[in-house]
């Protein structure tokens, strides 16, 4: 048995992570970013089709992509909204050098990790715009 946590934390605090095909259209969970232990997987036929359906929650954190055309992902990139985009590999939050935040309704503020973190917290200039996701501007750093 593999003991995923320790005193003092609580095992009926913890979920193991499930997965849902097909989402029905109608439910809350296929329209919101599924996060935790929960996700979705929805199956499409087009590119075209798995854009939109990346994109229907208004906006993702992480995503990824398994694919070796080059030119398939790269579409995938310029045209989801997700922060983070994995290609052939599990994307996560990155460590606390990178950059996190979101695009969409997934994240609103300043973005956080590493110098943003600091930046986000601390009292800067005057006339220093911070890197963020806002009601009236988003301003992305240079790597995410």
């Amino acid at each position: 048995m593999i003991r995923l946590c320790t005193p003092p934390s609580s095992p009926p605090a913890y979920y193991a992570p499930q997965c849902i095909l097909n989402v029905p259209r109608n439910c809350e969970l296929y329209h919101s970013e599924p996060f935790g232990p929960l996700d979705s997987i929805v199956v499409v036929d087009r590119i075209e089709e798995m854009i939109a359906e990346m994109n229907v929650s208004g906006g993702a954190l992480v995503s990824s992509v398994a694919t070796d055309d080059e030119t398939v992902f790269k579409r995938v990139a310029q045209e989801t909204r997700a922060f983070k985009l994995g290609h052939n590999t599990v994307r996560s939050r990155g460590d606390n050098e990178e950059v996190f935040g979101g695009i969409g309704t997934s994240w609103k503020g300043c973005f956080v990790g590493g110098e943003h973190l600091v930046r986000a917290v601390t009292q800067g200039a005057g006339d220093e715009l911070l890197f963020g996701n806002f009601q009236d501007v988003r301003r992305l750093p240079e790597t995410r």
